[in-house]
């Protein structure tokens, strides 16, 4: 018979994280294949990303129900790459999100 390891304990199944703007929540995508996904379109991009690069971030990163609240909060561009980047930071798990 074969050996069976449950790592069951060592995973996290927990819900995505949330980036928190005045009283809204925005949750981030953090699967394994938007962070690889994500990976590949930094690692393509050499200097500052194009504004087509930028929007496919914005796509993957965020579900459509957080999009649309970023879309109703009418942000200007550069509080809108604040935003990708504190998610792209979060996603990357290079920071912790703040606990609330």
């Amino acid at each position: 018979m074969s050996k069976v390891i449950d790592i069951t304990e060592k995973l996290n199944f927990e819900e995505n994280p949330k980036l928190k703007i005045k009283d809204a929540e925005i949750e981030v995508n953090t699967d394994a294949t938007t962070v690889l996904t994500l990976m590949q379109t930094i690692g393509d991009e050499e200097g500052t990303p194009s504004a087509k690069k930028m929007m496919e971030m914005f796509e993957l990163i965020f579900p459509e129900n957080s999009r649309k609240t970023l879309d109703e909060m009418r942000l200007n561009f550069a509080d809108l790459t604040t935003v990708i980047e504190a998610a792209m930071t979060l996603v990357m798990g290079e920071e912790e999100a703040g606990e609330q």
